[in-house]
Formats: structure tokens, C-alpha cells, sequence
């Protein structure tokens, strides 16, 4: 009687092997399509936000060097969604030496981090995203982008666009006239 008791614990065993990888394989599936809503340049800067802010190049990064790169990448989240996160995905440190006591601190391998970060920027809302780009233009928040803000940004951006051209962009995009292109003329700009 004890074979067949030990027979359905190793059966169960199997089982739960079994389903725990199906489910692995199935989550892997999810990731990867995922990535390919991605465009590359979105791949690139999730793998590059990773690579810079993982100060000890050991593949992994933990709690501040996660959050330097997900502020780096848009998100600026509290710290208890960010633990949250290393919580849920991250994975203990590993004791630098087995011989001397040791305060394990969750890390995030570039695999988690990139899923992680796919679900984040699929999920952002297109409008939120434009909205956060014309603050940057905005200087001052009086609502409308005027000349003298295009000719700060070119400036900070390096291009050598003459006053001409940046007058014209403002008169091509400018809809009620006023001199200046508001949220909702920048909107409309973006989303076309």
C-alpha cells in the first residue's frame, strides 16, 4: 500500500512540475509579444536605460538604480510601487560571503526589468504622453507654447533652425490665431 500512496505523491509531484512549467512557457509567450508591439527604438531605450543605470554591471539592478532608470524611461513612481515591483518580479541577493551575515536586497534581472517596462510603456496613454511633452515646451505653464519657448527648445536641442522657420511652424500649427499653439492644437499636431 505504501508503493501506491508514494506513486500518487510522485504523480502529484510530476504534475505540479508539469504546470508549473506550462505556465512558465506561457508567460514567456506573453513577454515576447509584448516585446513585438514594441518598436526598436522603445527595445533600445529599455535596454539602454538597464544598461547605464546598472552601476555594478552585474546584470541586475536594485532598488535606487530601478528607479533612476524608470525615471529615465518616463515613469516616476513612489517608493512603495517601486518595491512593489522588486517584490513581485525581483529576486534575493546573493551573500557576498557565506561566512559573514548578510541583508539580502531584491534585484531585477534585464529579463524581469524589460517585462516589466513593456508593460509599463504599453499602457501608457498616448494623449498623458503629448500632454507631459508640451510642459517640457510650456515654460512657465501659461498654457501655450509661444516663439520665444520654440526657440529655448531648439536651442537646448542643438538645432540650428532660423527664426523664419520656427515662426512658421508656429503660424502653420496655430489655429486660432493667437500667435501661440495651445494643448490642443499641440494634440492635434501629435496625434495625426
Amino acid at each position: 500500500m505504501a508503493t501506491f500512496g508514494t506513486s500518487t505523491n510522485q504523480q502529484r509531484g510530476d504534475f505540479q512540475r508539469a504546470e508549473r512549467e506550462r505556465e512558465r512557457i506561457e508567460r514567456e509567450n506573453r513577454e515576447r509579444e509584448e516585446q513585438n508591439q514594441l518598436s526598436e527604438e522603445q527595445k533600445e531605450e529599455i535596454k539602454e536605460a538597464f544598461h547605464l543605470f546598472d552601476l555594478d554591471k552585474d546584470l541586475k539592478i536594485d532598488y535606487h538604480e530601478l528607479k533612476v532608470a524608470m525615471k529615465a524611461l518616463g515613469f516616476e513612481l513612489p517608493k512603495s510601487e517601486i518595491i512593489s515591483i522588486l517584490q513581485t518580479h525581483g529576486a534575493p541577493s546573493e551573500p557576498p560571503n557565506p561566512n559573514v551575515p548578510h541583508h539580502p536586497r531584491l534585484l531585477l534581472s534585464f529579463r524581469d526589468f524589460q517585462s516589466v517596462m513593456t508593460q509599463r510603456i504599453l499602457a501608457r496613454d498616448p494623449r498623458e504622453e503629448i500632454l507631459r511633452a508640451f510642459e517640457l515646451f510650456d515654460e512657465g505653464g501659461k498654457g501655450k507654447i509661444n516663439l520665444n519657448d520654440l526657440r529655448r527648445v531648439a536651442r537646448e536641442l542643438g538645432e540650428g533652425l532660423e527664426e523664419e522657420e520656427l515662426a512658421a511652424m508656429i503660424e502653420e500649427f496655430d489655429m486660432d490665431s493667437d500667435g501661440a499653439i495651445n494643448r490642443e492644437e499641440f494634440l492635434e499636431i501629435c496625434m495625426q
